[in-house]
């Protein structure tokens, strides 16, 4: 709660996973080209706030795959982007996991930010159902 010089107290409201306008209104833009992508390591995408949308594209030949936990892209929870292939969703994400998957490559992601803290989606859905 917040107060004024007379002692007043009010209550400011916060924006939050559940604030269905943070969903409505653009995005913040945020934009990342050109990420090498081995095979032998996966490739955290760290968003400073909670996003509204996502796109992820694979540049190069070698497959990319694409998960939204660690244990997903290095177990069996991802979908793979083939060359020159895009996938677009609107998700809320703290988080984006990339791992080469036949071969390095190289992706580009870009996406809308809400004004909502990461902090509110800590784990960022790491080990929820179908995802790792």
């Amino acid at each position: 709660m917040a107060s004024d010089s007379l002692g007043n107290q009010w209550y400011q409201p916060v924006a939050g996973l559940g604030s269905v306008g943070s969903y409505q209104i653009s995005g913040i833009p945020f934009a990342t080209g050109s990420l090498t992508v081995t095979t032998s390591s996966v490739t955290t995408v760290d968003f400073p706030n909670v996003t509204r949308f996502v796109t992820v594209r694979n540049n190069n030949s070698g497959d990319l795959k694409v998960g939204f936990s660690e244990n997903g892209v290095n177990g069996s929870n991802y979908f793979i982007l083939g060359h020159n292939e895009s996938f677009a969703g609107e998700l809320r994400l703290t988080k984006l996991y990339l791992k080469g998957g036949s071969a390095n490559t190289t992706a580009t992601v870009v996406a809308g930010l809400t004004g909502i803290p990461a902090g509110s989606l800590p784990t960022s859905w790491s080990g929820s159902l179908g995802v790792g």
